[in-house]
């Protein structure tokens, strides 16, 4: 049997587990529980309909869509950390393949962003890996994409410009140094943690539920190791200007995803504490719908099929911006 054979094995495993579970409580003392879950359900809105819950996309369309932004954000960490990009073996699928507008390796002087960087990387290639795994012959293809550093108007260097980290019309390589692989990794990481956070409740097998789930426990953790660096190192270093920096890069993504003041820098609201973690006033992470998401990744907020960092736009249904 293939290692990702026994994954999905004991991601199933692990889902009739928890539905044994379920089926044990409503039956000693279930109805008590039911009852109270019940109102809870109602008071919150919850407890919709098969008609309610067929509207929205499907669970195949919702893993294709963070297939794609997977295929983005593991080619880029590749080059940051090896100078190459994805495996053929991993681009094939449905849909269009793309090519690559590539990087190269990031010549690190911190050991620690070079092993954070290295760490990152191996995680966004095993998301790759398994979904196109669990997604089987309906896995859409990597599209083109756009992670080079020589173009000024490159996706890189458009967000750049966006975020007045280089004069309008200047090339910016997120590749130059420990500081711009960090800045640039901030663009992602943070749109990744919403966009998974804002598909589950979409999501109707709980199988695929909890996968999800656990990649989106990955992307915040990864969020977090890079909120944290840049303010560390901002910090011990203003001169640098990365607080200020990543600040304008959550300015730069609130005037495009169409939703309003919910992206946050690194900075709180005095200088003795930190906004490594974005939430809003419940401490909540917030959500983003793919079309956000998309309006950050193609660098418009406009309603479009393509742009920035996708050239042609996404493989699959989910492929226009709001």
């Amino acid at each position: 049997m293939s290692e990702d054979s026994t994954v999905m094995d004991v991601l199933v495993r692990r889902a009739d587990k928890l539905a044994k579970r379920r089926q044990f409580f409503r039956s000693a003392g279930g109805v008590g529980l039911g009852l109270i879950g019940g109102t809870i359900l109602g008071a919150c809105g919850g407890g919709s309909s098969s008609a309610s819950a067929q509207s929205g996309p499907t669970d195949p369309e919702i893993l294709n869509f963070a297939l794609n932004l997977e295929y983005l954000e593991a080619t880029f960490y590749a080059y940051a950390t090896t100078g190459a990009g994805l495996s053929s073996s991993l681009m094939s699928g449905a849909g269009t393949p793309g090519t690559v507008i590539p990087g190269h390796a990031v010549t690190f002087t911190d050991p620690v962003v070079q092993a954070y960087a290295n760490e990152i990387a191996k995680d966004e290639l095993e998301h790759v890996t398994f979904l196109r795994t669990a997604l089987g012959a309906s896995a859409v293809a990597m599209p083109a994409l756009d992670v080079g550093y020589q173009n000024p108007s490159g996706a890189f260097s458009k967000a750049a410009q966006a975020a007045g980290l280089v004069p309008a019309g200047t090339a910016f390589d997120p590749y130059l140094n420990d500081e711009t692989f960090l800045l640039a990794a901030f663009i992602f990481e943070d749109v990744g943690v919403t966009a998974y956070k804002g598909a589950s409740p979409l999501i109707t097998n709980k199988t695929y539920l909890e996968a999800a789930a656990g990649i989106l426990a990955a992307e915040a953790y990864h969020a977090g190791l890079v909120r944290t660096v840049l303010y560390a190192k901002g910090i011990a270093n203003p001169s640098l200007g990365l607080i200020a920096s990543a600040g304008a890069v959550s300015n730069a993504r609130n005037a495009l995803d169409n939703v309003g003041n919910d992206d946050q820098g690194i900075a709180g609201a005095t200088s003795s504490i930190s906004n490594i973690v974005p939430l809003d006033a419940n401490g909540i992470a917030f959500s983003r719908n793919y079309a956000n998401v998309l309006n950050i990744v193609y660098l418009t907020s406009a309603a479009v099929t393509q742009g920035g960092f996708f050239p042609v736009g996404v493989n699959g249904t989910l492929h226009m911006s709001a």
